[in-house]
């Protein structure tokens, strides 16, 4: 489903990484495990909702390249970032929404692959795409998560 999405705010933590030879699994995992060992959500002023957002952006190329990925919240403001976190403003525009169904984190992996598939029939714009994680996200066989492409 097409979608417009407004220009918006994060601050969260960081990494580079590429999809090549699994890396991305490991680095992302790692991602995933820091920003709940270290309770950064905690640590973030002015959020919006809390809803955790995970940015996929700063491509190299395409899905075969490297490319930033952030895992924070949307906030009001990027006045205040606390030091070891990164605060960006992404602008908005024409994405496509898809929504992983199921056991987390199978269900967005099996999404993204598809995704990786389709590639050219997207028309992908490999600007910011993202994933929110929001109350249905922890449903065990029930989950959902919603995951927006930005696309032409």
């Amino acid at each position: 489903m097409k979608t417009n999405i407004a220009d918006f705010k994060i601050i969260g933590i960081s990494t580079r990484t590429t999809n090549e030879n699994g890396e991305s699994a490991k680095v992302l995992g790692e991602l995933w495990g820091t920003f709940y060992s270290e309770r950064i959500s905690a640590k973030i002023p002015n959020k919006d909702s809390d809803e955790i957002y995970a940015m996929y952006t700063d491509y190299e190329s395409d899905y075969t390249g490297k490319y930033t990925a952030i895992i924070g919240h949307k906030v009001k403001s990027l006045q205040v970032v606390p030091d070891g976190l990164i605060g960006r403003e992404f602008k908005g525009g024409k994405y496509t929404k898809l929504v992983a169904k199921g056991e987390m984190p199978e269900a967005i992996v099996n999404l993204w692959e598809k995704v990786w598939e389709e590639d050219q029939k997207l028309m992908r714009r490999y600007t910011v795409d993202f994933e929110i994680y929001g109350a249905k996200s922890q449903n065990g066989t029930e989950s959902e998560v919603e995951v927006f492409l930005a696309t032409e």
